[in-house]
């Protein structure tokens, strides 16, 4: 008998650790059926070591306890007030259970509740109802068209302030574009990374990793790091631009503020020139530059990806501008930056109406949860961004993924780059 009422039972939230040592927010939601049978899912909340006044703004304690990081507060928002409201709701209707968490919290960005707490309690909802059905949560937050399973924007290495070495720019990323599965593209992908931490070794240098599992060489330019990941993708038998692609985070190259917009501009269409490879620049002006993304898009967009992490900030009054403007063709969705399942769900709606690549991204402080691997796939995203193969957060939504596709079996269908740069 098909279920249509699936009450929630319990709330209740938790303080956890992230990826990072820090805080964060885990949420435990009972829900019952008509039939008085009880499930349980759990969800956990990804968290931005620097964050954005655009985006929804996750509480902290302040004070001395966890040098101020502590969700405490978060924590009791869930137990002593969103619990109270949502409690009896049917958990299959995320909307108004969404809607009702963002009156009662009743700030636009969601500075009295704390993000942290009302996106825990949106997710472990919608993971109750899928358990409670009995279906996979990609499944039942996608329905049928959920079979497309993205290309992964592989982290393998990293520069800038955060890391350490004198890289300016954040990230090389690299993309199996041209294998026939996920399973095959996060093979490819790993074993271009192991290459790349031997030679690293081979050139006497240390094969740090930063907090997302990449490794940290100190290497002077961009040129210089590129040349390294090239090489490496060579090293494991892979041809660079046709079945393994580039893609740079470019947000430390922005901080330079001696160069003009134009002068940015004119730096990335030389870099993508001697580079061919690359087809994906991110964050590379800042957030605020309005005219020079307009600019940076209308001199590459249509050769390669132009994406917008902090310029969008998941934000859709931000986005609606970047459409208006033509500032880029790509946005980067962090679902802790926005504070609901269903917000995320109307963005990514926003983006795919208007011609807009969506890239599911994890967070800076990540956890074990697997939500954004079943999330991609719930709404066809072309690509996910989750660090390198390497420490269990990353893992965990890459081996998430390897089970989905498994699970499509001759229904899953790999994303074609290629065909739609």
């Amino acid at each position: 008998m098909l279920k249509t009422f699936i009450e929630i039972a319990e709330v209740r939230g938790r303080e956890i650790l992230d990826s990072q040592g820090n805080p964060t927010v885990e949420v435990q939601v009972i829900v019952s059926d008509e039939d008085g049978n009880h499930y349980t899912a759990m969800a956990a909340v990804p968290t931005n070591e620097i964050t954005s006044e655009h985006e929804a703004q996750m509480l902290r304690d302040g004070g001395d306890r966890y040098l101020g990081l502590g969700v405490e507060k978060a924590v009791s928002n869930i137990n002593d007030i969103i619990a109270d409201e949502i409690c009896g709701m049917n958990a299959l209707d995320q909307i108004a259970i969404d809607k009702a968490m963002l009156a009662l919290d009743g700030t636009p960005n969601k500075a009295r509740l704390g993000a942290n707490a009302i996106l825990g309690v949106s997710l472990a909802v919608a993971k109750a109802a899928a358990t409670a059905l009995k279906l996979p949560l990609y499944q039942y937050l996608g329905g049928i068209s959920a079979k497309v399973l993205p290309v992964p924007m592989i982290g393998i290495l990293n520069g800038g302030k955060h890391v350490g070495n004198n890289l300016n720019l954040a990230e090389i990323m690299i993309l199996p574009v041209g294998a026939t599965s996920f399973g095959e593209a996060l093979q490819w992908g790993t074993e271009v990374y192991h290459h790349l931490k031997k030679l690293i070794l081979d050139k006497g240098l240390p094969a740090l990793v930063c907090d997302n599992g990449g490794f940290a060489p100190d290497v002077a330019t961009p040129d210089e790091a590129i040349e390294l990941v090239l090489q490496a993708i060579t090293n494991a038998g892979y041809e660079p631009g046709e079945e393994i692609c580039l893609a740079i985070n470019a947000a430390q190259a922005n901080k330079d503020a001696y160069r003009t917009s134009k002068e940015m501009v004119d730096m990335y269409e030389a870099l993508v020139k001697k580079f061919p490879s690359i087809i994906s620049i991110e964050d590379g002006l800042s957030e605020d530059d309005w005219d020079g993304w307009k600019l940076l898009t209308k001199r590459l967009g249509k050769r390669i990806k132009i994406v917008g992490a902090n310029l969008f900030a998941t934000n859709p009054e931000r986005l609606k501008r970047g459409i208006k403007t033509a500032a880029a063709n790509t946005i980067s969705i962090k679902i802790s930056q926005i504070g609901t399942l269903t917000e995320a769900f109307d963005i990514i709606s926003l983006a795919n109406r208007n011609n807009i690549t969506t890239i599911i991204s994890h967070s800076s402080g990540e956890t074990e949860d697997t939500t954004i691997a079943d999330i991609c796939v719930a709404v066809s995203a072309s690509f996910i961004k989750t660090g390198a193969p390497a420490r269990s957060d990353n893992v965990a939504k890459y081996n998430q993924l390897i089970r989905i596709e498994e699970e499509l079996e001759d229904a899953a269908q790999y994303y074609e780059v290629h065909a739609n740069i």
